[in-house]
C-alpha cells in the first residue's frame, strides 16, 4: 500500500471516529430529555397522590364549595391521562387547568378559618406548593434538554447522522398564555 492509501485509510477512519462521536453524543441527548422527564414524572405522580388527600381535607370544611373541588379532581385526571400518553400539548394544558383550580381552592380556603388553622392542611398546602415549584424546575430542564436535542438533529453533520438512525425530534413542555400571565388576585376572591 502506498502513501496515498494510508492517507485515505486514515481519512477514512477520522471520518467513522467522527460519526461515532457524534452518534454518541445524540444518544446522550436522547437519554437525558428521558431522564428529566422521568424527574417531572416522579414529581407528578407525589403531586397526583397528594391532591385527594387536601381535596378531602377540604370536603370536611368546605361543604359548599363542592364545585371547586370536582375541578381540582377533574384537571388531576386529566393531568393524568397526559402524563400517561407523555402528550406535552395536553399535559400543559392540563396543568394550566390545575393550577387555576388549586389556586381557586386555596383562596376559597381562605373563607374558612377553621380549615386554614387545621396541622393536616397546612402540612398538604406546603407540600403540593413544594412539588409545584419543584415541578416548575424540572420543567425548564427538560425543556432545555428537548432544546438541546433538537438543535443537535438539526445541525450539519449531526443531521445525516440522526436522519441516518432515526433521532427525532422531542415535544417542549409548554404552557398556555393564560399561566403566563399575571394573576388577578381580586378575581380569586369575589
Amino acid at each position: 500500500m502506498d502513501i496515498g492509501g494510508y492517507v485515505m485509510l486514515g481519512i477514512f477512519i477520522l471520518i467513522a471516529l467522527y460519526a461515532v462521536i457524534i452518534y454518541n453524543n445524540l444518544v446522550s441527548l436522547k437519554h437525558g430529555v428521558s431522564k428529566a422527564w422521568s424527574n417531572i414524572d416522579i414529581l407528578l405522580k407525589q403531586r397526583f397522590d397528594e391532591l385527594p388527600k387536601l381535596v378531602e381535607v377540604c370536603r370536611q370544611y368546605m361543604s359548599y364549595e363542592q364545585d371547586t373541588l370536582e375541578k381540582v379532581m377533574c384537571a388531576r385526571s386529566q393531568v393524568a391521562a397526559a402524563q400517561q400518553n407523555q402528550d406535552m400539548k395536553s399535559l400543559g394544558q392540563a396543568e394550566d387547568m390545575l393550577r387555576v383550580g388549586l389556586g381557586n381552592l386555596f383562596a376559597v380556603a381562605e373563607a374558612y378559618p377553621e380549615l386554614k388553622a387545621d396541622q393536616t392542611f397546612r402540612h398538604l398546602q406546603s407540600r403540593i406548593t413544594g412539588l409545584e415549584n419543584a415541578i416548575a424546575d424540572r420543567r425548564e430542564y427538560y425543556n432545555e434538554c428537548v432544546n438541546r436535542n433538537n438543535v443537535r438533529i438539526e445541525q450539519f453533520p449531526d443531521v445525516v447522522i440522526a436522519h441516518l438512525f432515526r433521532f427525532g425530534p422531542f415535544e417542549l413542555l409548554e404552557f398556555s398564555r393564560r399561566e403566563l400571565q399575571d394573576v388577578d388576585v381580586r378575581a380569586l376572591f369575589s
